[in-house]
């Protein structure tokens, strides 16, 4: 009898996909923080014993893997630069050098796991929906949580102390209260709103590719579910804007597309004012939708640039200050990939995230027209990109991880890929 073609096969399948489906469990003891982490560095360690001992299924490791390696090696270099610069002292450098280990270095390992191990996409969709599953299952004690007198936060793990990170990413947090508002919001296995917003338009996309149509439903629901009631902006943004981007990159070299935009050019000629008017109302009212958040993030980024022009314009102040009372004591940079990565790396810290993005996107929408998962790759591509603007991006990777992989696998040769796929 054959095996279905979502049941886990290999160790790295099995160790994804039990990973994917104790999220709740994780989260609940504190534990997603370190998982990500140790998952990612395990999986490279089989990368590297494959490859060492002649038993990959691929190779060569592709181009754009190469891209990323080398790239967020580079961030550890300018990293030490930076502490250097500013004579932070070792202990510093090793504490930010494992920062790295947790936060860049995984954007890289991921996609070489997906690339380089026997891990099928298959798997990965079911097991998005079976925690979409248990999300659902759940969702019931958040959303009457605050009703019931049921405390904010749960606990927060004694795992902190191994993480060594910020309270809120071992807190087992039902609701929050916001601040000046006094509106609920849900931030469910993520260390804050967004973030969960974040997860739920990846863990929707992703559900959108499962075959049976039980678990598709499912997966969407929690999805989107997530999505909405983190009341993120930025995740209503990406359900709306992500899937019509890669469906015309994948049909960029479609003759009737470009037939099809010549008169809607020149009814943007004729329209455009009015259009540029609609764009600045919907731009005032997002930002009005959270004018405390909007003002903080604008005066965090501004701060970042200024201080980042002038003290630190190569290489970075190295490690990540806290802000004034203006903005809430929040750190520098924060809420923003490229504001907090010109603060702690400077210029070069940019162009070295900059680089693999752009070539990634690129690589992924030239074969995008007649390769699925290019088109899947691309959309997880797109929403780093869009997620830079909102979030650090290294600070989330223990979370997003199976985007990661997700591209990785997109990298795979098309012939290759089939024969892991069998």
């Amino acid at each position: 009898m054959a095996t279905p073609a979502h049941h886990p096969q290999t160790l790295a399948e099995r160790l994804i996909v039990r990973t994917i489906e104790w999220t709740w469990l994780l989260w609940l003891v504190g534990g997603l923080y370190i998982a990500g982490p140790v998952l990612g560095w395990v999986l490279a360690a089989m990368v590297a014993t494959s490859l060492y001992l002649g038993r990959s299924d691929i190779t060569v490791i592709p181009r754009p893997v190469l891209v990323w390696l080398g790239s967020m090696a580079v961030m550890l270099i300018i990293l030490w630069i930076g502490h250097f610069n500013f004579d932070l002292g070792p202990a510093k450098t090793l504490k930010s050098s494992i920062g790295w280990a947790k936060g860049w270095a995984l954007i890289a390992l991921f996609p070489l796991a997906g690339a380089m191990l026997a891990v099928r996409p298959e798997v990965i969709y079911r097991a998005v929906c079976r925690l979409g599953l248990v999300t659902l299952i759940l969702l019931p004690i958040f959303l009457f949580a605050p009703s019931l007198g049921l405390p904010e936060r749960l606990w927060v793990s004694p795992l902190k102390i191994v993480g060594g990170a910020g309270t809120e990413y071992f807190a087992a947090q039902l609701f929050t209260i916001e601040p000046g508002i006094g509106r609920v919001r849900w931030q469910f296995f993520a260390p804050w709103s967004p973030a969960a917003g974040m997860m739920g338009v990846i863990y929707a996309y992703l559900a959108a590719k499962e075959r049976n149509l039980f678990w598709k439903t499912i997966g969407i629901t929690a999805g989107v579910a997530l999505a909405i009631l983190s009341q993120s902006r930025v995740a209503y943004i990406a359900l709306i804007m992500v899937a019509p981007m890669v469906w015309t990159a994948a049909r960029l070299n479609r003759g009737y597309l470009w037939m099809a935009a010549a008169p809607a050019m020149l009814a943007l000629g004729f329209f455009g004012p009015a259009l540029l008017e609609l764009i600045d109302s919907f731009v005032a009212e997002f930002y009005a939708a959270r004018a405390d958040s909007s003002r903080v993030r604008a005066a965090l980024g501004r701060i970042a640039i200024d201080r980042w022009q002038n003290e630190a314009y190569w290489f970075g102040h190295g490690i990540v200050e806290n802000g004034p009372h203006l903005v809430e004591y929040m750190p520098i940079g924060s809420h923003h990939s490229w504001y907090g990565l010109l603060f702690v790396k400077g210029l070069t810290g940019a162009i070295a995230l900059a680089v693999p993005l752009t070539f990634t996107a690129i690589y992924l929408a030239l074969r995008s027209s007649s390769n699925k998962m290019a088109r899947l790759g691309l959309a997880m591509v797109i929403f780093l990109i869009l997620y830079s603007m909102s979030e650090n991006l290294e600070m989330l990777a223990y979370l997003y991880w199976p985007a990661l992989i997700m591209i990785g696998i997109a990298f795979r040769p098309i012939c290759e890929r089939a024969a892991i796929n069998g």
